[in-house]
């Protein structure tokens, strides 16, 4: 805060004892000592003071700025995509000069952002702890795993989404969606599907997809492998039909011919890379499909000059060159929205969420 921090309290004191001295001087029907001006005039003077005072303390709020060391808490271990993510995020705090303090990375890795949410937590009502999250901090809460809510938190800024794709083996007969969808009504088994997590983003986009399709996701095969990449292997292998996975998992496989997409759950196409694969909508599915979104989250009960400081600093980083370098060569979508209309994004994301979970019987 500096100096309006220093300067705000007593600016306040010295407007507080000169309003009381106003008042005690209409009580008793005198003049003011300061300004020389009649009594009836005081009624006047008083509100105006007041205003100031009012004004004083909003700038002083206004003018918040973190104080100490700032924390940004990465709820998976050092080296893969959020990491990366958290890392550019400190880079362009600290060497664009947005706070004049450390910022430290600290990966709180382990039960699936249980400890690093637990970690954010432990801090509430602290403007200097930012948790780096993704919907797992929905899928946890709804599965019984931890009574906190995303509404626990303060939501500061969504920075990006990464899709769900449908990707089939090269020499597969399903040539798109509604070849798998007609399949899948006649037998909803007839296809193993490989995911990287049960209840996780893809195997939710997936069930989704075929939910609007009217056929059962809790009827699917669904094959949980430890990273998309084997689930890759094991498709080329012939032991799946499909697979569910992230745009930039499946993206090495199709750029090398062994792979094809059948269709991507996004509300509308995409460019560049992905101009050419058809959304569920454009092929009869009407399900805008479930997003691996990535969003900042604040601690409970901050004040709202802290998190209007925060989402500047952020809107500020989402624009610079290397994080839109980033983004592309991971192919994740850019959508920056601020803490209020972050609010409204997640609700509508937590309510689909929750309906595919439950058709699969996965909330507790």
């Amino acid at each position: 805060m500096g100096r309006h921090g220093a300067a705000g309290p007593r600016a306040r004191r010295a407007l507080l004892r000169v309003a009381r001295r106003a008042r005690r001087a209409a009580r008793r029907g005198r003049f003011s000592a300061h300004a020389l001006t009649p009594v009836k005039r005081v009624a006047t003077i008083v509100p105006v003071l007041l205003g100031a005072l009012f004004a004083s303390i909003v700038c002083a709020q206004s003018a918040w700025r973190p104080e100490k060391n700032i924390e940004i808490i990465i709820p998976t271990a050092a080296g893969g995509i959020n990491d990366q993510v958290s890392r550019l995020i400190q880079k362009t705090l600290q060497d664009g000069k947005l706070v004049n303090v450390p910022v430290i990375p600290v990966n709180k890795a382990g039960g699936n952002q249980l400890l690093a949410v637990a970690y954010l937590n432990q801090n509430a009502g602290n403007a200097h702890y930012l948790l780096y999250s993704a919907p797992t901090v929905f899928t946890n809460q709804l599965a019984g795993l931890t009574p906190q809510m995303y509404t626990d938190f303060t939501p500061l800024a969504l920075l990006y989404v990464e899709r769900t794709v449908i990707t089939v083996a090269a020499g597969s007969p399903l040539k798109n969606m509604r070849d798998l969808i007609d399949r899948l009504k006649a037998d909803p088994s007839a296809f193993a599907f490989g995911v990287s997590s049960r209840g996780g983003p893809n195997h939710l986009a997936l069930s989704q997809a075929v939910r609007s399709a009217g056929i059962d996701p809790a009827k699917l095969k669904v094959v949980v492998f430890k990273t998309n990449a084997e689930s890759m292997t094991a498709m080329m292998g012939g032991h799946l039909q499909a697979v569910a996975s992230s745009v930039s998992s499946a993206m090495a496989q199709v750029m090398a011919g062994n792979t094809r997409m059948l269709t991507i759950a996004a509300p509308q196409r995409m460019s560049g890379a992905l101009a050419q694969v058809p959304t569920l909508r454009e092929q009869g599915i009407d399900a805008p499909g479930i997003a691996n979104w990535r969003v900042v989250f604040g601690a409970k009960g901050i004040a709202p000059a802290q998190v209007a400081f925060w989402e500047e600093a952020l809107a500020k980083t989402v624009v610079t060159g290397d994080w839109k370098k980033l983004l592309e060569e991971n192919n994740l979508e850019s959508q920056f929205l601020r803490s209020r209309d972050t609010a409204r994004y997640l609700e509508g994301e937590y309510a689909a969420t929750r309906a595919v979970m439950s058709d699969l019987g996965l909330i507790k």
